[in-house]
């Protein structure tokens, strides 16, 4: 199991979500064999900047052969190969590979030196991952890594983002350009049809201010990350409105599932609850998004914090569904009781419709939008951006079209003749079953 430690430790870039830019790292007592720091994509003009003080090991003896421990640059595909190497015995270390890119070796440093800077140069255009060895057993190592890596422009500026990410900045702006012009139409709506309109509809007008306000945002993080390897505390507006959007978008779907201000202008108690839980892990998943995004995979705990993100996304969105669930139930319940079979029925194609919505939406920008980004290329890293962005203005359209204020709705208001034509419908067929 040991052998495969550090081929476990490099896929977990595989996962990463954070952006390339300039970091510092501390690492402390760790005596991990692998330690992967950030992952980047490189043109023919590709540079990384290291500079690693506070050296300290846990063992001074002279005879330690400390070419075994230091930098390297690798791609995904070559550290395959690497792992097959050690595997077959031709090599005992990652660092004695002829596959990889060597930055820093520590029998480079002099005696009782605890600091060193370098720069290599990557003209072979590919992905690679800043990655430490330390191929001594038994020894813990700990040290300060500010680390840099950037593409040289045609016009000689520096870009920190990565190739596959250089275009995001204006990716974010023309989508927050695009929920802008919504925002404007729905408040248009709005004022046209203000005697019909309900709290709900007030709600989804904040819930695409606050999408609107996190894209414009992040397209300020990834722009002066891009110019100069830091978000100048852009990050933080980002997290704060992302944070704000991912719990008002969830709400927005518990509310429309329930029926609230349309169907009925309370909740019930199991809707309250739905709601209490969605709430709190919303704020869980936001906080584990932060480290992640901060921290990077060399943390210890990032693994850990990933997967305590990944766990509590989808208990968020199994959670939201149920609302839905008992919403078409109800429906269903009412529509074979009431009298008033053909209203019924109406509202239940419209709740079924948006069951399936929600469910597509959730499988596209959690499974495909990730599957995209894995399968992609490295320079178009940025397609699964638009996609997973084209989802969503796709899905917030949807909703804002079929629950907009409207005084003769027809999910709401039929007449006799349909009514009838529905009635004996529901019962020659059984519906829909889930």
């Amino acid at each position: 199991m040991a052998r495969f430690l550090p081929f476990l430790c490099f896929l977990s870039l595989l996962f990463s979500l954070s952006s390339a830019e300039i970091r510092s790292s501390e690492i402390r007592n760790d005596d991990r064999p692998i330690i992967p720091f950030d992952e980047f994509g490189f043109t023919h003009k590709g540079i990384l900047e290291l500079n690693v003080s506070n050296i300290q090991l846990s063992n001074s003896n002279p005879d330690l052969d400390l070419s075994r421990v230091g930098f390297f640059l690798c791609t995904r595909e070559s550290w395959i190969h690497v792992i097959q190497q050690i595997e077959d015995g031709e090599i005992a270390c990652a660092l004695q590979s002829d596959l990889i890119t060597h930055v820093y070796t520590f029998n480079k440093l002099q005696t009782g030196q605890r600091s060193f800077s370098t720069a290599v140069s990557q003209n072979n255009a590919d992905q690679y991952t800043l990655v430490f060895a330390n191929c001594l057993n038994s020894v813990k190592l700990s040290m300060d890594v500010n680390s840099a890596m950037y593409n040289i422009e045609r016009d000689g500026n520096r870009d920190y983002l990565s190739a596959g990410k250089t275009i995001l900045p204006r990716i974010y702006f023309l989508f927050s350009v695009v929920y802008i012009i919504m925002a404007g139409l729905w408040i248009y709506v709005l004022y046209k049809k203000r005697l019909t309109v309900f709290r709900i509809h007030i709600f989804m007008l904040a819930v695409v201010i606050m999408k609107t306000l996190n894209l414009l945002c992040e397209a300020e993080d990834k722009s002066y990350i891009k110019r100069t390897g830091s978000a100048h505390g852009w990050d933080v507006l980002f997290y704060m409105f992302s944070f704000l959007k991912g719990i008002a978008l969830f709400t927005l779907i518990v509310l429309i599932g329930t029926g609230w201000s349309f169907l009925k202008p309370y909740l019930q108690d199991k809707e309250k609850k739905v709601l209490m839980i969605v709430i709190p892990l919303q704020v869980v998943a936001n906080v584990a998004q932060v480290v992640i995004d901060e921290t990077g995979p060399y943390g210890q705990d990032w693994i850990t914090w990933k997967q305590v993100f990944l766990l509590v996304d989808v208990v968020c969105c199994c959670a939201v569904l149920f609302p839905i669930v008992w919403s078409i139930k109800n429906l269903r319940e009412a529509a074979r009781t009431d009298g008033k079979a053909a209203v019924n029925l109406m509202k239940l194609t419209l709740f079924r419709q948006y069951y399936i919505v929600v469910i597509c939406y959730i499988y596209f920008t959690r499974v495909v939008v990730y599957a995209l980004e894995t399968i992609t290329s490295y320079r178009y890293l940025w397609t699964s951006v638009v996609a997973g962005e084209l989802a969503t203005l796709a899905f917030y359209a949807f909703t804002g079209y079929n629950f907009k204020p409207e005084a003769h709705n027809p999910y709401f208001v039929i007449d006799d003749e349909e009514e009838e034509a529905a009635a004996e419908q529901l019962k020659l067929e059984d519906e829909f079953e889930l």
